[in-house]
């Protein structure tokens, strides 16, 4: 009896395995990899799928056939989508890439600006909504309050005599142990009260060093202004106290914010400068910063962002991004930050081959609306050079130049040639350890000075903690 009832278990027990073994192949069986799924979209669709191995070894799609519609599109999207992929396309090529949250296709983009153009249709109600989005920007960014000011004294380094301006090297403690350095520009000769620009950097090669920023701060100089280029977080000098990879870290955006914002102090306190004229001019990257500091700020005057604003885009570093601040009031986007500005002075400079390709058609026609409200339609401009790329080139910075004459009470003629056309050739660009504050090896970085990103946070959230 007892043989009798072992064999009946063991009996079950096979049943059991092969049943679970069965269910297991069926399973299986509605698995299939990725790349073997992409290979049947393209011969169902006649179409083409480009992708990096990378993306997609190892990956599995569980129902694939039952993913499949009729549309190439939303095929793609059932299969893709689960797994962060993303898939634009041009002409009948698909390529794949790891899902980019910032980067949206042009249409979400217009329906995002769409919808937000229809919650307000006057000033009342758009002034409403610009400062709720402010406060909780501000929130966000971790700057509310506003963290205390150190007491030490901005680092100068010796005065430059240029031709027809000067060059002083900065560096700002903007919290405790934290530096920003940057170089200030001067015109040799006063009359009067100077305008001042703030010259945030974008994500080109040597940042703060680079030729076009060089030329672009000492131009402005040689016009009448004062002018400050300084450093991204963990790029330049700052790489002294930190990593190159910190400054792709979400908290990256909200110190280059508050750099910002001290560096405006520092400016605004310089003997002879115009605290009423102030402006602010910037490049990719230092688009961002633009328009971000312009929406934050009402001490700027004149607001130049350039090669960035976008209704899809958002930047792709967290420096520009990675702080939620887009996410505010149900959420927001780049045009509607820079919106913000209305109804003071812009200038928004595109090209055709970035993502500001589309400003003239639905960006820049969106911030006539708004200007509108305040009856104030002329006074945001859009230069929009079709056939040029993503840089802060000459004929960009010819644009801002005169913009910028225009509304700072800038003398653009101290840098025309005899046809009037803008001369640059007297704004010397100089070699990159000519720009440093604390030497050739840092060997002058404060004692005091953060190592290391973690180190930092703690500085940030002890300075921005509610007391």
């Amino acid at each position: 009896m007892m043989i009798k009832r072992i064999c009946t278990a063991l009996v079950f027990l096979l049943m059991l395995s092969a049943k679970a073994v069965a269910q297991q192949s069926a399973d299986d069986s509605l698995k299939e990899p990725l790349k073997q799924v992409l290979s049947e979209i393209e011969a169902r669709f006649h179409i083409q799928i480009k992708y990096d191995e990378s993306l997609v070894k190892g990956q599995v799609v569980t129902f694939a056939k039952w993913r499949f519609r009729p549309d190439v599109d939303k095929t793609l999207n059932n299969i893709l989508t689960p797994l962060d992929i993303s898939f634009p396309k041009t002409g009948n090529v698909y390529k794949l890439r790891k899902f980019d949250y910032p980067r949206w296709t042009v249409e979400d983009g217009k329906q995002q600006l769409d919808y937000l153009s229809s919650l307000y249709n006057d000033v009342p109600s758009f002034e409403k909504r610009k400062y709720a989005i402010r406060a909780c920007m501000l929130s966000t960014l971790g700057l509310s309050p506003m963290p205390k000011k150190p007491n030490s004294a901005p680092i100068i380094t010796r005065l430059r005599q240029m031709d027809g301006y000067t060059i002083e090297n900065v560096a700002i403690e903007t919290l405790p142990g934290l530096y920003v350095c940057g170089s200030l520009y001067r015109p040799a000769k006063s009359k009067g009260k100077a305008p001042v620009v703030i010259a945030p950097n974008g994500h080109f090669q040597s940042g703060r060093y680079n030729k076009d920023q060089q030329k672009l701060c000492a131009t402005l100089a040689r016009m009448g202004a004062m002018a400050f280029s300084y450093d991204l977080f963990a790029w330049g000098e700052s790489m002294l106290q930190f990593k190159f990879e910190d400054h792709n870290r979400s908290l990256a955006m909200s110190i280059q914010a508050l750099n910002g914002l001290r560096i405006i102090d520092f400016l605004q306190a310089q003997k002879g400068a115009d605290v009423n004229r102030l402006g602010i001019t910037g490049a990719s990257g230092g688009g961002s910063q633009t328009f971000l500091l312009s929406a934050l700020d009402d001490r700027i005057k004149v607001s130049v962002p350039v090669v960035m604003l976008s209704c899809y885009f958002y930047g792709g570093s967290l420096s520009e991004s990675g702080m939620p601040i887009h996410l505010c009031e149900g959420g927001t986007d780049n045009p509607e930050l820079a919106a913000m500005f209305a109804p003071k002075p812009q200038l928004v400079v595109s090209d055709g081959k970035d993502w500001t390709a589309n400003v003239p058609e639905i960006e820049f026609p969106y911030l006539q609306k708004v200007y509108g409200y305040y009856g104030k339609i002329d006074q945001v401009k859009n230069v929009h050079l079709a056939n040029e790329g993503h840089d802060y080139g000459i004929s960009k910075r010819k644009a801002m130049y005169a913009f910028m004459a225009q509304h700072l009470s800038l003398d653009i003629k101290a840098v025309e040639d005899a046809d009037g056309n803008i001369d640059e050739t007297k704004s010397t660009v100089e070699k990159e350890q000519a720009l440093y504050v604390f030497g050739d090896k840092g060997e002058r970085l404060p004692a005091n000075a953060i190592h290391g990103f973690e180190q930092m946070q703690k500085v940030f959230n002890e300075a921005t903690a509610i007391k």
